[in-house]
């Protein structure tokens, strides 16, 4: 393995978990954040860092190439939609990489995230940086099979997952969501572009009794090296404040930020956490 790594870095919790991770290998870690979306405070836990606008990869390239970089991990919220948009893109004063992306590699495909990313990701190969699996330097936070809280599932969970699980695989295939949330075999929110969050809110609007089952898992053909399933203290505290009680995550495909901490948190609330 290279004794350097690249970190392309959106927003949230996720990039710092890759910096740890990496840096507890004794990698250096040289780091492009995007701007308008990576935290602040990032740069001081890696060894370099630059902040890069969202539209111009060729400068993510030329900067990571610059020390060493062959290979990287892309993680962290960013609207990908915002990326290579025609018009909005002009807006970001894009490169001539972010037009080859949209005009050849998408040239008569779907603009659908995962196409989107996966001609992001030739297009850096192109430059000599591949990326590499989201999850190889946070191994520690992947979720496992099983229940991982002391708080036990309640009765019908089961019944929930089984009836929930294949619905969620399905949305993952359509590229419209990752997650839905189930109650006595009944569908109350489905996530779409609005994301999780969001999702937990209108499921508690809709069912003010509570007691249902928020199931999140990966797409059925995920690509590991980009949008992997991530729940967190977020998605807790939004499962308690709008009576959820159980979230079922898919084991060894998703990343559960700070996952000693959400486990302890989900206790103290009363959420149940299960690998399925």
């Amino acid at each position: 393995m290279s004794a350097v790594v690249g970190l392309i870095a959106g927003g949230g919790r996720l990039p710092f978990l890759v910096a740890s991770g990496a840096r507890g290998r004794g990698l250096k870690i040289v780091c492009v954040g995007l701007a308008d979306s990576v935290e602040s405070g990032l740069a001081g836990e890696v060894d370099v860092f630059y902040r890069v606008a969202l539209a111009r990869p060729d400068s993510w390239i030329r900067k990571l190439r610059m020390h060493g970089v062959n290979r990287a991990v892309m993680v962290g919220r960013v609207a990908k939609s915002r990326l290579f948009t025609p018009r909005r893109i002009l807006r970001y004063l894009p490169d001539w990489r972010a037009f080859r992306i949209y005009y050849w590699r998408l040239r008569g495909k779907e603009k659908q995230d995962d196409v989107l990313l996966c001609a992001l990701a030739d297009e850096l190969a192109s430059g000599g940086i591949v990326l590499e699996n989201s999850m190889a330097y946070c191994k520690e936070h992947i979720a496992t099979a099983g229940v991982m809280t002391e708080h036990q599932p309640g009765s019908g969970v089961k019944g929930d997952i089984e009836f929930g699980w294949p619905i969620v695989k399905k949305l993952g295939e359509l590229d419209i969501g990752q997650a839905i949330v189930v109650k006595e075999r009944a569908v109350l929110a489905v996530e779409a572009i609005e994301g999780t969050a969001a999702m937990i809110e209108r499921a508690g609007r809709f069912c003010k009794s509570g007691g249902w089952t928020l199931i999140k898992c990966s797409k059925p053909n995920q690509d590991m090296r980009f949008d992997v399933p991530c729940v967190g203290p977020d998605t807790i505290r939004g499962l308690a404040e709008h009576n959820g009680r159980c979230l079922v995550v898919e084991a060894g495909k998703t990343i559960i930020i700070d996952k000693p901490e959400t486990i302890k948190l989900a206790d103290e609330l009363g959420i149940t956490i299960m690998g399925h």
